[in-house]
């Protein structure tokens, strides 16, 4: 019989043990708001964890939350302490950096903006990629006219450098 159906009881819960989330290799560079998202999320995981562990004495499924909470919080914790502030202000404007609010243009002539942000702060669908990205580091180092070649997993494209500025 499959392990995938069979219940498991709350001893094997407690002895089952949650995967790490994964650290990134590379430097966790942040910007102030990054650095802000990451003390505040640490903050709000320390006052979860302190009113789980109270509920977690006579409940399993606080148990479990409090043990997510606990993972999360090392990640989290970890990611802070190994965060590098970047101070955009000493950024050179006429090229793409850490911080940079960049405006590329597809080979349809399609616009697009995006803020090259730390990890813990990229949210594709609101125009914040990680420096990390295949694309952001594409664009690294260019200048507002270059032309830079995006390698993606649905194939290379280039992209044009329309404007470059920084918050």
């Amino acid at each position: 019989m499959s392990r995938a159906f069979v219940k498991e009881s709350d001893d094997d819960l407690a002895a089952g043990e949650l995967p790490e989330r994964p650290l990134s290799a590379h430097v966790n560079y942040v910007t102030p708001k990054g650095l802000e998202l990451l003390q505040t999320r640490v903050r709000e995981l320390t006052l979860r964890h302190e009113n789980l562990k109270r509920q977690s004495e006579e409940d399993s499924e606080a148990r479990q939350k409090l043990r997510e909470t606990d993972r999360d919080l090392r990640y989290f914790n970890a990611q802070l302490d190994r965060a590098t502030l970047v101070d955009t202000a000493n950024q050179p404007r006429d090229r793409v950096h850490f911080g940079a609010i960049v405006k590329i243009e597809d080979e349809e002539g399609n616009e697009q903006e995006f803020s090259l942000v730390g990890d813990d702060e990229a949210d594709v669908s609101s125009g914040r990629i990680s420096w990390a990205s295949p694309l952001a580091r594409a664009m690294i180092g260019s200048k507002v006219g270059d032309t830079v070649v995006w390698r993606r997993p649905a194939g290379e494209t280039q992209v044009y450098i329309v404007d470059i500025r920084y918050p």
